[in-house]
This record gives structure tokens, sequence and C-alpha cells, in this order.
């Protein structure tokens, strides 16, 4: 897969531009409340540092949404309100700065709320994501379909759609999550020869980092690899920053995104005589802001470890006390074992093809 569905339409989030064939930006929410500026803007500024592009808050309060004016002065990356129930919190988020807007129409109220926010996002220009899950699936389509399906995802978030496009806007990125990820990549399929609009992808309530990394995983790899998405979010039970590293792995995994180091390691096996776990996490957090689109390789067996290494640009091998600094395959020098780390540190910083 090398581009993206052609026929997306593009939308601008702040000064973020989704669709077409802009590349697929990564996004998070913030788990602080929301009305607490301070926490909020940190846990964002953290956000932003480790390559969130787009970030959303949580706005269940009037004073959430006021509160949005002095967070989004202090950020870099274009702010998203997320809004359940109550269509005076849209407004007022709008007012207050907020880049786009989350709603779920079929619980903002009545059409004659949902036109309010409609026309207030007309004023301000400010994109709609129309969400839908399978938590909040009609009832109607329920009883059409015997339950929570693909199908019934997908028509649900099509009636959104054609919904607010009879109020006269089409300022909308589209949305539908399940937690289970084949009826999730399913519904993608579905919608995908559907709808033109910039589709944000994810596998919602994927849970905590070791559970939620391997759904997301598999599931919008798979949804990627088609073609499909334009921004992801990948879910977790944990810190957002775990969510934004996934991501990038994800993308870089792909093809989808370049630049930074790579890591690969070997699972170690009886061979290996160094703390090998614990060297590969140390090199995985050594490299993280080194601005290299190279591959390093851990390993933990002087035997098989230059062999091993060879697919990747420079690595390290471990053994009794010493290890080897390896590039291509080849090996360049021996050194000490607590001297392993801070060669490779130094080769990286000064590194050059």
């Amino acid at each position: 897969m090398d581009v993206l569905r052609e026929k997306t339409k593009e939308i601008k989030i702040g000064d973020v531009v989704i669709g077409g064939t802009h590349p697929v930006a990564i996004q998070s929410m913030t788990n602080t409340k929301t009305e607490n500026v301070e926490a909020t803007v940190a846990q964002i500024q953290n956000l932003e540092a480790a390559g969130c592009e787009i970030i959303r808050c949580a706005v269940p309060t009037m004073e959430a949404a006021l509160a949005l004016k002095e967070i989004r002065r202090q950020i870099h990356i274009p702010l998203v309100a997320d809004i359940h129930f109550d269509y005076r919190l849209a407004i007022a988020a709008i007012e207050n700065g907020a880049d786009k807007i989350r709603i779920n129409p079929g619980n903002i109220g009545n059409e004659e709320r949902l036109r309010a926010v409609v026309e207030k996002a007309k004023e301000y220009q400010v994109p709609i994501r129309v969400g839908v899950n399978s938590g909040s699936l009609e009832k109607h389509l329920l009883e059409k379909y015997g339950g929570v399906t693909a199908q019934g995802l997908a028509e649900s978030a099509l009636d959104k759609v054609r919904m607010i496009e009879e109020m006269g806007y089409d300022n909308l990125v589209v949305s539908i999550k399940s937690s289970d990820v084949i009826m999730c990549v399913k519904a993608h399929e579905l919608i995908a020869d559907e709808c033109s609009y910039p589709l944000h992808v994810g596998i919602t309530e994927a849970g905590t980092v070791y559970s939620g990394n391997v759904k997301s995983s598999v599931g919008l790899g798979i949804i990627l690899y088609e073609g499909i998405g334009n921004t992801i979010r990948v879910s977790l039970t944990g810190d957002p920053v775990e969510e934004i590293k996934t991501a990038k792995l994800i993308l870089k995994t792909l093809g989808l995104r370049k630049g930074g180091i790579e890591v690969v390691s070997c699972p170690t096996c009886g061979r290996t005589r160094i703390d090998l776990i614990d060297l590969a996490n140390q090199v995985e957090d050594m490299v993280a802001d080194i601005p290299l689109d190279i591959k390093v390789a851990v390993m933990g067996c002087v035997v098989n470890g230059p062999g091993e290494a060879r697919e990747a640009d420079i690595g390290i091998a471990g053994g009794v006390g010493e290890g080897l600094l390896i590039k291509k395959g080849e090996i360049v020098k021996k050194v000490k074992e607590e001297e392993l780390l801070e060669t490779l540190r130094q080769e990286l910083l000064n590194w050059k093809r």
C-alpha cells in the first residue's frame, strides 16, 4: 500500500490538514480534568514532545468548555473538544477556540439542537467529527441487524453524515469504533467505499498498555494497510504518551512514516550472558530523541549477533564482561560490557553514512 484513498476530502484542523494524500496524523486524548488548565496544558505539552499532532479534551461541563480558551493559548497543536449530550457545550467549545469538535449526533439532542451546533461550526469554520461507536448504536439498527454489527456501525455513521449534510455543512471527519477488532476492520471496509470524508481510526476501549497495544496494532495495521484512515488514535488505559509511541511505530512499520531510529533486538536464549532486556530498553529510551532514520540492533550473543544484526545499520552484541560494536554485520570493535551503551550513543551522535 503506497498511498491513502485519493478521493478523501481534505479537512483543516487548526494548522493540520488530514485527508487527500496528507500523512496520517497522530492523535491522543488527555486524561486530566479539562477544568484544571495547568495540569491539562502540562500533559498536552508532554504529548507534543512525544509526537502528538492533534489533541482531544473531554468537555463534560461549561467550566471545561470555557477552560479551552486558555488551554488553546498555551499549546501548539490543534485542540479537539469531545462533547456528549449537551449541545450548549459544543457551542461554547467552538466559541472558546476548539479547532474541531467531536459529537455523536445521536445523543446531542433533537434536530433543532444539532442544527444550532452545525450553524455555530459553520460560522467559525470548525470541523465536526461525527463519532459512532458500538456502545451507542441506535435501537432500530440493533433490531435490523440482530445486534451490534459492522453493517450497523457503517450505516449509523452514514446516517449522521447525511443529517449534517442536509443542514448545509460538509466540513466533516468520520469515526466508527468498536472494541471488537475484526468488526471494526469490517466496518471501515464498508464505509470507505461510501464515504468521501477523512476517517479517524481507532480501536475503542482497547485495554491496558499490553492488550491495548496488541489490539490496536492488529486492527489499525489491517485498516491502514488497506489504504483506509487519515488520522489515528491508539486508545490505552495508561499514560497517553504510550499511545503516541505505539502510533508512531505502527505508522513506521507500515511505511507510512519516516524518521526516528528503529530498534530491533533478539528474544534472548540460553547463550545470552548479559541483561539484554534491560539493555534493549535502555537503548530504546536513549535513541528516542536522536534524529536519525536508521536501524539499531541489540543482540545478546557474540556468536550469532553479528550475522543477525546484518540488516541493521549499527548494533551491539553482548558477551561475558564485554561486547561488540557492529556495523552492517561487520565487527568494528570490542568494548567492556559497561561501555557498550555509551559507545553506541557516541556512534549515533556522530553518525555519518
